[in-house]
């Protein structure tokens, strides 16, 4: 009896992944079959979309993959991986993704740490902007459209090649994209003086479940509030970001001082507490943590490593510090 259950449950199960895989495969063919069949140019969209059958496939998915966690064999796969190159690309994928029940990723930098940009638990695909990420800087009105494949190194770049005063507050990871960056907040080395890269945001655009694509104006400002912030991708595809620049010297100072326990970095660190909120707003410091090998053999000690940047010369920076680190 038991020998004849153990069969059933056996049978049930193949045909259950039987019946699991042949669904995946439906959902995978019907979903290239409406990409092509709704772009209006079905050679340009063919030419963006990978499956698991296309040699380029893996480097495609694990191109920007950051945390080696979900470069696993285990890991959910993508149906299809789109890397759009037009605003169409992205209105046809949206559409046919809601046609045939597929989960939809975007990913710009890949810096998820959680795998939400590039994996499900459910039949998805990716929408990978690494094409979409033309950076154009108007330095007469101090403002840049970014699109969202473009990452924060390229916008610092771009910026720098037209002005030497003018800067974003944004994060210091160069490979970051925009589009996940922004849309979570952003904050930086500029963030005390000039507040969070959302907070420099002045208008986006946006394509909504219906295809639409929407400004500032016409998305309203509710759906603006919540793309800086709180998660752009929750509320459509952010495809470009206009942003405020904000003026800065031509000539900043930065350092970066490590001190471990031996050395006083507890009193450092302590004096740091009572004063990093309340110093010149030019000036930010940050504090890591770490072990190292002290200078006595065979121990391990805690270093901090105190890194700033401040928005001016060194002989001001030095004076600042001596007046606020004197004790």
């Amino acid at each position: 009896m038991a020998t004849a259950i153990s069969s059933l449950v056996s049978i049930a199960l193949v045909l259950l992944f039987s019946f699991v895989f042949a669904t995946s495969a439906d959902n995978h063919e019907n979903f290239i079959q409406c990409l092509t069949s709704h772009s209006m140019n079905a050679t340009s969209i063919s030419q963006v979309f990978y499956t698991p059958n296309n040699s380029s496939y893996t480097s495609v998915l694990e191109f920007s993959i950051q945390n080696p966690r979900f470069q696993t064999p285990d890991t959910p796969k993508p149906l299809v991986i789109i890397t759009p190159l037009y605003e169409s690309h992205i209105q046809v994928a949206i559409k046919c993704g809601r046609n045939h029940g597929l989960q939809i990723r975007i990913r710009s930098g890949g810096h998820d740490y959680e795998g939400l940009s590039y994996v499900s638990h459910v039949p998805f695909f990716i929408l990978d902007l690494i094409n979409i990420r033309s950076i154009s800087v108007d330095v007469e009105n101090s403002t840049a459209w970014v699109q969202s494949g473009a990452t924060l190194g390229e916008l610092y770049y771009r910026i720098a090649e037209k002005s030497k005063t003018l800067a974003f507050p944004a994060g210091i990871c160069s490979t970051v994209g925009v589009r996940g960056y922004f849309s979570g907040g952003g904050y930086g080395m500029l963030a005390r003086k000039f507040g969070l890269a959302a907070d420099n945001v002045i208008d986006a655009r946006v394509i909504d479940v219906n295809g639409r694509i929407l400004d500032r104006e016409s998305m309203g400002e509710d759906l603006f509030w919540a793309i800086r912030g709180g998660s752009g991708g929750s509320f459509g595809v952010v495809i470009a970001w206009k942003i405020n620049l904000v003026q800065v010297p031509s000539i900043v100072t930065v350092f970066s001082v490590p001190r471990t326990l031996e050395q006083n970095a507890t009193m450092l660190v302590h004096r740091w507490q009572y004063i990093a909120d309340k110093i010149d707003s030019n000036l930010v410091i940050s504090v890591t943590f770490n072990t190292v090998n002290s200078s006595e053999e065979g121990n391990r000690t805690v270093q901090a490593r105190f890194r700033a940047l401040f928005l001016g010369r060194t002989d001001e920076l030095l004076s600042l510090m001596q007046k606020n680190f004197q004790n």
